[in-house]
């Protein structure tokens, strides 16, 4: 049986800008940093990034990497991301505050303020 979620790895094209945005701007832990990689932590969740040049994400679907935020901070991740004029690929149609970015590579990714039984307790009141 998965005993849960291990890490997360993602390309990218440029690990420098990269370190940056989820360093700096997202404010990941760094961990380790090497030529062409680095490990970060954000609360339990090990992230790791690997240079590949030339990388481009698929922009399509649906498919992305959602991060919790607490209520409180939403206006202030809303504000960060407007100003720094992060590119958003979707407007939140889903239950709680949810904003959907691209970091540098086009990686789909949220800041979500909510948690599984949120979720579930609305789809369950939906279907009423």
């Amino acid at each position: 049986m998965i005993q849960g979620l291990n890490h997360i790895t993602l390309s990218c094209s440029d690990l420098r800008q990269s370190i940056d945005f989820y360093q700096d701007f997202l404010g990941m832990k760094l961990e380790h940093q090497w030529d062409k990689g680095a490990y970060f932590s954000a609360g339990e969740l090990w992230f790791c990034l690997i240079e590949k040049p030339h990388y481009q994400a698929p922009q399509q679907g649906y498919t992305h990497i959602a991060f919790s935020i607490l209520q409180k901070d939403f206006t202030h991740w809303k504000d960060k991301l407007k100003k720094a004029e992060v590119q958003e690929w979707q407007e939140n149609k889903s239950e709680g505050d949810s904003i959907y970015f691209l970091d540098p590579d086009g990686h789909q990714l949220e800041l979500h303020v909510g948690n599984l039984q949120s979720r579930l307790q609305h789809a369950i009141q939906k279907n009423d």
